[in-house]
């Protein structure tokens, strides 16, 4: 009989160290779990011509970005453009690279973002990416994808899909 009690406490005490793992295993992927919204809010943007090494060529133009973000994402944007416009109106094509530094969903942290755009006809086609690995503090781990809105009257507007990996 003493045999049989100690069998079922070393099974007893096995099923109950199973247990306990399986539980701090689901505990601490819990805290690994990415935080992802869709950020919205306003923004301005002041650009300002920079000497390029291309001052010759008319077709090309370096501008820097000055940016100011708020609503969901509260945080400034520093960066520099380079543009080139056609001969007809309203058709050009720009790239740009900009630090953002601020708060989103409650983390402080910087990231970039990579812009490219293209307008024909006075119809644009923007991609604006979080630079893969560019995340800092907090917002270390953070993709994603920014979407430019222009309100009739020439107001900006944002909305950022993103995610944070842990």
């Amino acid at each position: 009989m003493r045999k049989l009690v100690g069998v079922v406490a070393v099974i007893c005490g096995i099923v109950l160290v199973v247990v306990l793992s399986i539980a701090a295993q689901e505990k601490k992927g819990t805290g690994m779990m990415p935080i992802q919204g869709l950020a919205k809010g306003t923004f301005e943007v002041k650009m300002a011509p920079i000497d390029t090494a291309h001052r010759d060529e008319k077709g090309i133009g370096r501008y820097s970005l000055d940016k100011g973000y708020h609503g969901d994402l509260e945080a400034t944007g520093t960066g520099e453009m380079l543009a080139s416009m056609g001969t007809v109106k309203g058709s050009g094509t720009y790239v740009a690279m900009e630090i953002v530094s601020g708060t989103l969903a409650g983390k402080k942290g910087t990231f970039a973002l990579g812009h490219i755009g293209t307008m024909q006809g006075g119809k644009q086609d923007l991609s604006i990416n979080v630079v893969p690995d560019s995340g800092t503090g907090e917002l270390a781990g953070i993709s994603g994808k920014l979407n430019i809105v222009i309100a009739p009257g020439g107001k900006h507007s944002y909305e950022l899909e993103y995610k944070i990996e842990k």
